[in-house]
């Protein structure tokens, strides 16, 4: 995140947003924040899956924008200050509607389960608001220095993210090899429900389809383990995501290139 707001342009970063009508900006809520966790519930009316399962996609489902993964939306072509300002918006709008969404959930199952909107704010406020402000404000201050910094940053951002891969697929692997099957397809058809239903809905906006299958992944972690009964369960759900999620990137990246658009403009197609 560092990295990410010592590379943006406030400009464009301003000039982006503008492009968007009220009308594109009620269908981006409903993409990003209505439609994941509406189908997550239509998936476990579907296919029988264990409740924690269940409610670790549900978690993956309401949390939108990962950090680690915006500087890679932009090194696939795609418009990273766009990127950017999605996962800024959402992490706006996450104190709100993760504590609603749960709620609902919960309501439907007989279950209360309460999310404080103090908990998500001071998360999101740490992991993403304090690192781009600060990275903003080196860029401002001290461009050639930030220049200079950003390489090696976005290296170490590179590696970390392998590293937390690594690590991931070493603990969960076991879990993995004995998850439920039908939970593995769950998290394919989300990933592919969260891109497919962004780009009708949006189809201008090629970088906020690619980014809405971006969920942040361990914001779901942290969440399942303090407010999920056996939170450990739900794991194995968000750790298939995790997979799932770069995999339907890369293969959009590789039709968006394809069928070129940008970001505003209409597809000749």
């Amino acid at each position: 995140m560092l990295s990410t707001g010592m590379s943006i342009n406030r400009a464009g970063f301003v000039s982006n947003w503008k492009k968007l009508t009220p009308g594109t900006w009620t269908r981006l809520l409903l993409a990003t924040f209505i439609l994941p966790p509406a189908l997550v519930l239509l998936l476990a009316q579907v296919f029988p899956m264990s409740m924690p399962s269940m409610a670790g996609l549900y978690l993956i489902a309401v949390a939108p924008g990962a950090p680690l993964m915006t500087r890679n939306v932009a090194k696939h072509g795609f418009d990273m200050e766009m990127a950017a300002g999605y996962q800024l918006w959402g992490a706006l709008l996450a104190p709100v509607m993760i504590p609603l969404l749960v709620v609902g959930a919960g309501w439907l199952y007989g279950r209360e389960v309460w999310i404080a909107p103090r908990e998500v704010l001071a998360l999101v406020a740490k992991q993403q608001f304090l690192p781009l402000l600060a990275g903003m404000a080196v860029a401002a201050l001290a461009p050639d220095f930030s220049a200079r910094l950003k390489r090696p940053l976005n290296l170490a951002g590179n590696i970390l993210l392998t590293l937390v891969i690594i690590m991931m697929l070493i603990k969960v692997g076991p879990a993995l090899v004995h998850s439920e099957p039908l939970v593995v397809l769950s998290a394919l058809i989300l990933a592919l429900g969260c891109l497919v239903g962004a780009r009708l809905m949006i189809p201008k906006f090629p970088t906020l389809a690619v980014s809405n299958v971006n969920r942040h992944v361990g914001l779901a972690l942290l969440l399942s383990g303090t407010h999920i009964h056996n939170g450990k369960e739900s794991l194995p759900a968000i750790a298939v995501y995790a997979i799932f999620a770069p995999l339907v990137m890369a293969l959009h990246t590789k039709w968006v290139r394809k069928h070129p658009i940008a970001d505003g403009k209409q597809n000749p197609d």
